[in-house]
């Protein structure tokens, strides 16, 4: 094995800078273009097509000093999401960057970039530690990266220490993307069934037939990083508690802020604006999930508040739809496809579990490949 070297990250590195946000913010934006990446796109690990905006030839040119190029690093440097790190995917090329985003561009010759992805995964906490110093927003600057320490062995060994990483990567976005299609498949058949080929002679039911509608009890502080169960908020992340005060089959629905539905399964925890929604039979969990995903903006749309949107219990259990009176054997149907999508799920965090605990070890050398 070589030996590891100490450099600072602007000596194996060709490109590290930031942008702009186009004169006219997001009013200036197009439809279609070259992507315009922000802070929203980058989350740890991987690239978030929530929210990609674009901008036009002309946009692109004023940002010509922050051209992304395929195996670029981008690293959010201010605000919540600071030292949120991830590649750019192909596909989303031509792109630029706005200032809340760094392109961080390494010599692949002397520095893989998939080993400074995994580099600087494994420095979060001190990223998060040096935003902090002199501000009242959190921001790390372009000095700040490019007087980075990090000790990388000979390319080579770089190599083969990022592809066992990238590996578990690929099988974990597999698996992710293959949940993605399972979904659309939920969805896709119960627009078929229950939409399209609805009949007049169907029952009408409320959803409060279904479901007691109740909500969590614990603040959002309640969260821990390292906490035992699932905690559902309104935010589309799930965090997590050291405790829990439901068991069961569940449809998690937002109350306020941005309406989301999620389903669960087991031992969770929720907070105190997040409706807990566990039928009384629970042969219609998983129909009954689809369902509300599919009629999430018709249930929601009289939502209250005139600054923060909120949902009432009335609104839920009253909200009506049309049901045949037999109809278990599309209920069947719904279960085998989130009996799949739970196997990939527990596959997910298994292989997630292990990546999180190798990728310290083989940053630091701690753990060998065979090269």
């Amino acid at each position: 094995m070589s030996e590891w070297k100490e450099y600072k990250l602007a000596d194996l590195c060709t490109k590290i800078g930031s942008g702009a946000t186009p004169r006219g913010g997001g009013e200036s934006y197009k439809e279609t273009g070259i992507s315009l990446i922000r802070s929203q796109n980058v989350l740890d690990f991987q690239f978030s097509y929530s929210g990609l905006a674009f901008i036009d030839d002309e946009q692109a040119d004023d940002l010509k000093n922050v051209i992304v190029r395929e195996n670029d690093v981008l690293l959010n440097i201010t605000g919540d999401s600071v030292a949120r790190v991830c590649k750019v995917p192909k596909k989303v090329i031509p792109a630029r960057v706005n200032q809340h985003v760094a392109i961080i561009r390494s010599d692949e010759e002397r520095l893989n970039s998939d080993f400074l992805l995994y580099y600087l995964l494994k420095l979060k906490e001190h990223l998060l530690s040096i935003s902090e110093i002199g501000a009242t927003r959190r921001a790390i600057t372009k000095g700040m990266i490019e007087n980075l320490e990090i000790s990388i062995p000979e390319i080579t060994e770089q190599t083969a220490i990022a592809s066992v990483l990238s590996r578990l990567d690929d099988k974990i976005d597999l698996l992710h993307r293959q949940n993605a299609t399972l979904e659309k498949m939920a969805e896709t058949l119960f627009r078929q069934w229950f939409v399209e080929e609805a009949k007049e002679e169907w029952e009408e039911k409320k959803l409060g037939e279904f479901f007691p509608v109740i909500t969590g009890k614990k603040d959002a502080n309640y969260a821990i990083e390292d906490g035992k169960y699932p905690f559902f908020t309104c935010s589309q992340k799930t965090l997590l508690a050291p405790s829990y005060s439901f068991d069961g089959k569940a449809i998690l629905l937002a109350g306020n802020g941005d309406f989301n539905v999620k389903r669960y399964k087991g031992k969770f925890e929720a907070y105190q604006r997040t409706y807990v929604l566990i039928p009384y039979d629970e042969k219609y969990h998983d129909f009954l999930y689809v369902l509300m995903k599919f009629f999430l903006t018709q249930i929601t749309e009289g939502h209250q508040g005139s600054v923060i949107n909120f949902l009432t219990k009335g609104m839920i259990t009253d909200f009506k739809v049309l049901l045949p009176i037999q109809y278990d054997d599309k209920l069947t149907e719904f279960e085998k496809i989130y009996k799949k999508v739970d196997i990939n799920t527990n596959q997910i965090r298994t292989l997630t579990a292990l990546r999180d605990t190798l990728l310290p070890k083989l940053m630091s050398g701690e753990v060998k490949v065979e090269i």
